[in-house]
């Protein structure tokens, strides 16, 4: 099993160690644990698509230490620029035009001439400083699962395959990064994520543009299926059956509620930011229950419920 360590200066110049010698480590965000490797090496990169099982279609982003490093590999427009000067560090991801020549290994962009990056909070970005190379991450969690909240999840799933775990303790998001595309001056929502979109709108004075389910992949989390667990799942419940586990929200119980094997309530006062840091969490540990299905409560769509719907959505797509 990997060997987990912790977010001490010494620790992390291991971490930065173990990553600048081609191999993968785990790495705490204020999203989700990243399944970190050298975004400049194609080697590196190459296994963190065999550690999780990841299709090679499906691009990863590449996380920044700075914005001076993001323009090293690609070029801003305007609108981009302000939106990483307004909210970075931070989760969201910009998908920004890759630039000629830049080091990014071409597994990491899966052939598109786009770059996905980010900024993240936490000792992530003091190891890409020590590296001064961004570092491909996507969620530390085998391809289609539950995303991992906590340094115990990615060991339970992906510990064998990992050098080492950085302990962060629980992410304080719980949600993958929010995606948008700037193209031809307008603004797309590529995915919804832990920066709401009503946050974006209002800085930039214009909408974001949603993209058709069917659309061609973009960046990463666009597959229907995604973030599942082994269980089924049922949505927008109105009431329990018999055997079914239950993730509840807000104060009031679906009917039949007594019946669920196990239920967890996301946030019983009804908070989506509560409910974000929970929704992985929760949906591990009920899935863990053995209940054939798990299932869910209405969660309003706005804010932060935007992303929570999508994450949830994904996880209950038809599965190949």
């Amino acid at each position: 099993m990997a060997q987990i360590i912790s977010t001490e200066p010494s620790d992390l110049q291991i971490a930065a160690e173990v990553l600048g010698a081609g191999k993968l480590a785990a790495l705490p965000t204020e999203t989700v644990y990243g399944l970190a490797a050298d975004a400049t090496n194609g080697s590196a990169v190459a296994g963190i698509f065999s550690a999780k099982g990841r299709p090679h279609f499906n691009p990863l982003i590449a996380h920044m230490a700075t914005l001076e490093m993001a323009e090293r590999y690609v070029v801003f427009d305007d609108i981009s620029r302000k939106l990483a000067e307004k909210f970075w560090p931070g989760p969201l991801t910009l998908v920004l035009p890759l630039r000629e020549g830049a080091a990014i290994h071409p597994l990491v962009t899966a052939g598109l001439t786009t770059l996905a990056i980010r900024m993240p909070r936490g000792p992530i970005a003091e190891i890409i400083t020590a590296l001064d190379r961004p570092l491909a991450a996507p969620s530390a969690n085998s391809s289609g699962r539950i995303s991992a909240t906590s340094a115990q999840a990615v060991q339970d799933d992906l510990g064998a395959k990992l050098e080492l775990i950085v302990d962060g303790g629980a992410c304080v998001v719980g949600l993958e990064s929010t995606i948008v595309k700037i193209e031809n001056g307008q603004a797309f929502l590529l995915r919804p994520g832990g920066l709401a979109a009503e946050e974006i709108e209002a800085f930039i004075g214009e909408p974001l543009h949603r993209l058709d389910q069917r659309a061609a992949i973009q960046a990463p989390g666009m597959m229907a299926s995604h973030y599942a667990p082994d269980a089924a799942m049922r949505l927008n419940i109105s009431e329990v059956r018999d055997g079914e586990a239950l993730l509840a929200f807000g104060a009031q119980r679906a009917s039949g509620a007594d019946k669920a094997v196990a239920t967890l309530n996301l946030s019983p006062s009804g908070d989506l930011h509560e409910a974000a840091v929970h929704l992985f969490d929760y949906m591990k540990r009920l899935d863990a229950a053995g209940a054939k299905t798990i299932v869910v409560e209405p969660v309003p769509h706005h804010g932060l419920g935007e992303a929570i719907n999508d994450r949830l959505s994904r996880a209950a797509a038809p599965r190949d």
